[in-house]
């Protein structure tokens, strides 16, 4: 059964025509309606899609440069596509170029709109194509280069897998608010403790705040489906200040300042930066306290002045959040290798970045330093971040 949206079938249809066409005839055939989309920059009078390059870009896009017209068409497809209020789904197929060109525009469309991009690339390093959002990537495994018996079979489960999700039911409407949570494996305890104790009220999304998942959740806050944040592993700031490869971006808790939601969070996890596998830890590192968490990650335990620096940008970004918010400070330890007798035990670094938050984070009516002396998996500590919760929510979502 077709959905009551329609399938945006998108791509540059120059050189990507016949493919396209295949898979835009076999959603119609299923019953879907469908909108064939031309981001082509080389001749765009030539299109025969239902939506032109000029439709999307007007001529800013056809420089006569190939580097800056993609570029230029990207930017604008970014703008056009999030405004159609017809779309039930997309799907896009492309090579490196293609596939850089119209995944900008997939990560501005919500989290649970369908999103399918065939790829060439799709083997290889996708998180600048998925970014934080529900995109599927599929190998394309030949060449988007013309159908074969390869590529009709790859292009058809493509086609039917957008199908289906069209189609598809939603998930019942749920009757509790959203509450963002951060979460890294050394908070584990901390915010299973707080999410077993909100789940009644709140349904309760936990990110793993791996970089990416830190900006899911502020995408979410961003599209207004989440409420509150329990922001407990805010530890993505300090692989962005020190250079580790789980970093946030400079915009982490720029959705929080952007829409005012209640924020209640902690610096869990701020004692350690993330690299790779042990060889991997860059050689100016090699001589610091660095703890084999698993095969495939190293940590590395955040020195004073690193403190200082995250601290500073916590900080800053707080600052300029106008709702309600509030830091509670684990005075005790920030994560499972800090306390005392473990490998991450380093007081000196703790005071650092607890002293820089005193001394930067603006008090007010709004905003509020809560002070624990607990340590971030201790249940008191959890029990102070519900209770910190509650109170600038009213006791109630």
């Amino acid at each position: 059964m077709a959905g009551t949206g329609r399938a945006y079938v998108v791509g540059t249809f120059d050189t990507k025509g016949e493919e396209l066409r295949y898979v835009a005839g076999l959603l119609r055939d299923a019953g879907h309606a469908v909108t064939t989309v031309d981001v082509g920059t080389t001749d765009p009078d030539a299109s025969t899609a239902d939506v032109g390059p000029r439709d999307i870009a007007g001529a800013e896009a056809f420089t006569g440069d190939r580097g800056s017209s993609v570029s230029a068409m990207s930017a604008a497809l970014e703008r056009w596509l999030p405004g159609r209020d017809d779309l039930a789904g997309v799907l896009a197929l492309g090579g490196s170029g293609g596939t850089a060109l119209v995944t900008p525009a997939l990560q501005r469309l919500p989290v649970g709109v369908p999103k399918i991009v065939v790829s060439t690339v799709a083997s290889g390093n996708v998180a600048p194509y998925v970014g934080a959002v529900d995109l599927t990537l599929m190998y394309s495994v030949t060449d988007v280069a013309g159908l074969n018996r390869i590529s009709r079979r790859v292009l058809g489960n493509a086609a039917h897998a957008l199908g289906g999700m069209i189609a598809a039911e939603p998930p019942a409407a749920q009757d509790k608010p959203a509450l963002g949570l951060t979460m890294f494996g050394v908070t584990t305890p901390c915010v299973t403790a707080v999410t077993e104790a909100l789940d009644d009220r709140w349904d309760c999304l936990v990110f793993h705040a791996t970089g990416t998942g830190g900006r899911a959740m502020e995408k979410l806050v961003d599209d207004r489906l989440v409420e509150a944040v329990v922001d407990v592993s805010t530890t993505e700031i300090a692989d962005l200040v020190v250079g580790g490869i789980m970093a946030a971006t400079e915009d982490r808790l720029g959705a929080i300042a952007r829409t005012g939601v209640p924020w209640v969070g902690s610096v869990g996890a701020l004692d350690m930066v993330n690299f790779g596998a042990p060889d991997t830890v860059p050689e100016r590192f090699r001589g610091r306290t660095l703890y084999e968490h698993n095969a495939q990650v190293t940590l590395m335990r955040t020195t004073a002045e690193e403190n200082r620096a995250a601290g500073e940008f916590l900080a800053d970004r707080l600052n300029a959040c106008p709702g309600p918010v509030r830091l509670v400070l684990p005075t005790g330890g920030v994560s499972a290798l800090d306390a005392p007798g473990l490998p991450f035990a380093d007081p000196d670094a703790d005071a650092a970045l607890f002293d820089t938050l005193r001394e930067h984070v603006r008090t007010d009516d709004t905003h509020r330093i809560i002070e624990s002396p607990h340590h971030v998996n201790d249940p008191e500590f959890a029990a102070t971040l519900v209770a910190a919760l509650e109170e600038i929510t009213g006791g109630r979502p």
